[in-house]
């Protein structure tokens, strides 16, 4: 077959009056191919590349989609990211609409939207994250996650408890990561927060009450089975679940919790879609409460435990091992600056880096010394002394007749 070119000059030769034999010889081509088109002209013109199919930039990078979009990840900014550091130079709107049938259909209801003042609120929630290990199991993980509601800055901190004293030592984290406190804390009916409601009242916790009174905010509920009240931080955990985290690799909590704080600056230094301003730059011009000082907020990193009979101090599922003098004993204990720290009364009596893998024992050198001797009392008993040179005082008859209440006679 020839191209349309080559057609419309065969035609246009013939109606200059040049037959088929004059035509393949000027031409260059068979004559009954030159008849074949000069008998053919009523019939419409198809071009020579008519049913071939133009490459995609995206076609040799459709199967590592495929193999994201098998692993859950259907962000199409993060698949974007990531093709380009494979040699991807396309646009991202073919992306999506590759990854568009992939994606679950929205069925969730309308809702009002709200936007916040500067400094006036934050918003934060505990998200459950999952990733396997080198054996191929599965496991979780608690993610407390905070969002300014004016700003849209981030603070992520995985940990291995979501109890009171790691909400509180999270919600520090994330104050001195921003610079101050907000105004109100907005989060849901968390058990470590409330108590209950009565008549549309909130009973708080004593502790958390006073935590923030301490810090300077306000703790304001969500309505009950709404959680579109506090949606932007119910829209930041489902980012970190599908943007941050697909495919990430990491070798303990401290690892990840490094990793997640480079990337909430990462994405707070883009520009935001709904505010259109960069979310590191508007937190600066935030009016934030300034943070109380280091000895209040570190009076609050303090947790309590008893030292077991073998002389550990469990933590976040690690056990440290102590002086066995202190077994049987109750030791205020925290994390500071990657440290773990106990002590008794006012008395450091250790400190060593944090572990972050679970399940595991250390022991302190010398941390037994001692201890055969005193058959494992670390405390001495109640003794009297034999003694070879006992004094004895000696008195007369009418001291004891005068204690007896005899009167001696004269």
């Amino acid at each position: 077959m020839i191209r349309s070119g080559l057609i419309t000059m065969i035609r246009e030769k013939s109606d200059k009056g040049k037959s088929a034999y004059a035509i393949s010889k000027e031409m260059g081509i068979a004559e009954n191919t030159a008849k074949k088109y000069i008998d053919n002209r009523g019939k419409a013109l198809k071009h020579g590349l008519s049913g071939q199919t133009k490459g995609s930039k995206l076609d040799p990078f459709k199967l590592v989609i495929q193999d994201y979009v098998s692993q859950g990840i259907l962000n199409c900014i993060l698949i974007f990211e990531r093709l380009q550091e494979q040699g991807y130079d396309g646009g991202i709107t073919i992306i999506k609409d590759y990854i568009k049938p992939f994606r679950p259909l929205n069925t969730g209801k309308a809702v009002q939207r709200y936007e916040t003042l500067p400094g006036k609120q934050a918003q934060m929630d505990w998200g459950i994250i999952h990733y396997i290990d080198g054996d191929g199991r599965s496991h979780k993980t608690p993610a407390f996650i905070m969002i300014m509601g004016h700003s849209r800055a981030k603070y992520v901190e995985f940990t291995k408890r979501c109890d009171y004293y790691s909400l509180v030592r999270c919600m520090l984290n994330a104050f001195e990561y921003f610079g101050g406190v907000p105004e109100t804390i907005l989060t849901d009916h968390m058990k470590t927060v409330v108590i209950r409601v009565e008549a549309k009242t909130a009973i708080f916790h004593a502790r958390f009450s006073e935590f923030a009174a301490d810090m300077g905010f306000v703790p304001k509920l969500c309505r009950v089975r709404r959680p579109q009240t506090k949606g932007k931080v119910e829209r930041l955990v489902h980012y970190i679940k599908d943007n941050f985290l697909p495919g990430r690799k990491f070798v303990d909590l401290e690892d990840l919790n490094n990793q997640a704080l480079r990337w909430c600056k990462k994405v707070d230094s883009r520009m935001h879609g709904t505010t259109g301003e960069i979310p590191l730059m508007a937190l600066a011009k935030e009016p934030l409460l300034s943070l109380p000082e280091a000895s209040t907020r570190d009076r609050y990193r303090w947790e309590t435990r008893k030292v077991t009979r073998d002389g550990f101090v469990s933590y976040d599922g690690v056990r440290y091992g102590i002086n066995w003098q202190y077994s049987n004993r109750e030791v205020r204990v925290r994390a500071l600056n990657g440290n773990f720290e106990v002590y008794d009364g006012e008395v450091r009596i250790l400190c060593r880096k944090i572990e972050y893998t679970s399940g595991k024992i250390i022991f302190l050198k010398g941390q037994y010394q001692g201890l055969a001797e005193k058959e494992g009392i670390a405390f001495p008993m109640p003794y009297g002394i034999l003694s070879n040179q006992l004094v004895v005082e000696k008195r007369s008859l009418d001291f004891y007749d005068e204690v007896m209440g005899v009167r001696a006679n004269g």
